[in-house]
């Protein structure tokens, strides 16, 4: 059974769009009738193998949905609705993409695969994580208690990044807002301005003449200004596309003053997460680090993860491994080895990911009300000079006048 993107028009001659699941286009067609529609296009859905950068994006964009998605699905099972019944329902709550993206796992598991492989189908949509975790579900015949704990685990990461996003808005905006505002004024207030004050006065004072150089250069080279920036911004891309020059850009960004630790606890903090969850669902320690290595997009992390793992598989501790990446704090080294040490490894991770998302968050809102006030002033500084090149020459005018 297939999946059929369709524009119709229903009984009050407004066009409707949306999917059905059905075997034929001619089966979808009969659906859509007896729903009072009147069928004006219909095509399938081919789900293509989509890029890397296009799969990352996508999954972005509905990760809030997938995590409610989990959330509803225990819930329903936890009521004893089977499987099947439960995604019918989730189904039927959603639109576009995702929808589409749902009933294809909703066909391939009423065609008798099983949950995690008909996520897997679907890697824009869903992640590794979910589907392995969903996986050992099956494999255990706990999917509901799995479905729980992913459910707590996309909750908790995405409470941790809305922290971090609430907290940086203001200053984002701040800058956003100064920079237009300071182009406005010096591309369409301050020209015809100082055109009329240069035919007044011999010389303009300094500040004003500032200002016009600044205004001139923007008007004569402002393209090429948009352009050479855009070409940075494309250059430094590519260039970090490159795993070496990542790699030193990933260690250098854990080494900056105060932004550094910042970062390290808030990607430590999702290790934590995913190590806790997988291990609490009964996954093994190697199979875990594994899909652990894969919730930081921090190259030197990854490779400490990565080093752990085949420590783990030689028989050596996790905290040695840890301690010679160099780039972990002593208390998450300590962590690992009394977990590991009392049998107590994904209890004391659960109480690690805790602590450092609270020290993320703190640290970002303390970082954001002090960025406030310095971008406030730095703003009030570029506008309050220009307001003073517009006014010096004003009264000296007057004054020649």
């Amino acid at each position: 059974m297939g999946v059929f993107r369709y524009q119709a028009i229903d009984s009050r001659r407004a066009t409707v769009k949306g999917t059905v699941a059905a075997d034929t286009p001619r089966q979808a067609r009969e659906e859509l009738r007896a729903r009072g529609l009147r069928v004006r296009q219909l095509e399938p859905v081919r789900a293509g193998k989509p890029q890397h950068a296009t799969v990352r994006m996508r999954r972005t964009r509905h990760a809030a949905a997938w995590a409610v998605t989990i959330h509803e699905l225990t819930m329903l099972l936890d009521a004893g609705i089977p499987l099947l019944e439960a995604l019918d329902t989730v189904v039927a709550q959603y639109r576009g993409g995702y929808r589409a993206a749902l009933l294809e796992v909703r066909e391939r598991v009423a065609a008798g695969a099983g949950l995690a492989e008909a996520l897997r189908q679907r890697p824009d949509i869903f992640d590794r994580l979910s589907v392995n975790l969903v996986e050992v579900g099956e494999h255990t015949g706990e999917l509901d208690r799995v479905l729980r704990q992913l459910a707590e685990f996309k909750q908790r990461q995405l409470h941790l990044k809305d922290q971090v996003l609430n907290a940086l808005a203001y200053p984002l905006f701040l800058v956003v807002f100064g920079t237009a505002a300071t182009v406005f004024l010096m591309t369409y207030v301050m020209p015809p301005l100082l055109e009329n004050l240069e035919e007044t006065l011999a010389q303009l004072p300094w500040p004003t003449r500032v200002v016009k150089a600044c205004s001139d250069l923007l008007l004569e080279y402002g393209w090429l200004l948009a352009l050479t920036a855009a070409m940075a911004v494309v250059g430094v891309g590519g260039l970090l596309r490159l795993p070496a020059v990542r790699r030193r850009f990933h260690r250098a960004l854990l080494r900056l003053p105060g932004l550094g630790p910042l970062l390290l606890k808030q990607s430590l903090s999702r290790i934590a997460l995913v190590l806790s969850s997988l291990l609490r669902s009964g996954m093994v320690l190697t199979q875990a680090l594994e899909l652990a290595s894969g919730a930081t997009r921090n190259l030197v992390l990854r490779d400490a993860i990565e080093a752990c793992r085949r420590s783990v598989m030689e028989g050596k501790e996790v905290a040695s491994a840890l301690e010679r990446a160099g780039v972990f704090p002593p208390m998450a080294i300590r962590i690992f080895s009394v977990g590991q040490e009392t049998g107590r490894l994904e209890e004391m991770l659960d109480q690690l990911a805790d602590d450092y998302q609270r020290q993320v968050a703190t640290s970002s809102a303390r970082f954001a009300a002090l960025l406030e006030p310095v971008l406030i002033v730095a703003l009030a500084i570029v506008v309050g000079f220009v307001l003073v090149a517009t006014i010096l020459p004003i009264l000296e005018a007057g004054n020649v006048l």
